[in-house]
């Protein structure tokens, strides 16, 4: 009975795993994308962490027609930087505009991000040389219902110097764009009207 018991805990425990999907499983790109749009609209919180925070504010906003994602991080103050996001053929990719006047671009590790976790690696840049320059090397944006942590590592002298982490809850959600109105009907042409009938006597 022993013996009976144990098997059939044994295939249950291998049907479960075989139903779970393999944590080594590809995220699919256009999918992570649509989760970044997801993301349209205002995010609040604070930055760093212990006596080092500071208020912060990230906006996303998609832009030409829905293929960019433009994330704005601290808007109007004078450490606003932009990143836009895009697919690239089947990848999705983004460059990050620093106000060190650099711009780093990555690439989603596939293999490391999941769908609540988007993982970004380094694939090059403009003004910087990555084996000494400081610049943003990696990023992570975790999603968690109304909450979104992202995670930036800086680099610099070719190695990690430490993080920027933003912790943030959404603020508001972006409008959805109006439909266009309906045509006014074309006004008919003006027209001889017909004679009234006259009365017979």
């Amino acid at each position: 009975m022993n013996r009976f018991i144990a098997v059939a805990s044994l295939f249950a425990a291998a049907q479960s795993f075989a139903a779970e999907p393999s944590a080594n499983a590809q995220v699919d790109q256009k999918a992570a994308f649509e989760r970044l749009k997801s993301l349209a609209g205002e995010w609040q919180g604070q930055a760093g962490a212990g006596t080092n925070a500071f208020p912060a504010t990230v906006t996303y906003r998609l832009a030409s027609g829905g293929s960019v994602v433009l994330e704005t991080i601290m808007p109007g103050t004078p450490h606003e930087m932009l990143s836009i996001y895009h697919l690239d053929g089947g990848n999705l990719v983004m460059t990050h505009y620093c106000a060190s006047a650099n711009q780093p671009k990555m690439k989603l590790d596939t293999t490391a991000s999941t769908k609540d976790e988007l993982k970004f690696a380094f694939a090059g840049g403009t003004n910087l040389d990555p084996a000494k320059d400081g610049h943003m090397h990696a990023g992570a944006l975790k999603f968690d219902g109304a909450s979104l942590v992202a995670d930036w590592t800086m680099w610099a002298g070719g190695k990690e110097q430490g993080h920027h982490v933003f912790n943030l809850k959404r603020a508001s959600a972006a409008a959805a764009p109006a439909a266009p109105a309906a045509p006014a009907p074309a006004a008919k042409p003006a027209g001889k009207s017909a004679a009234a009938p006259q009365p017979k006597h």
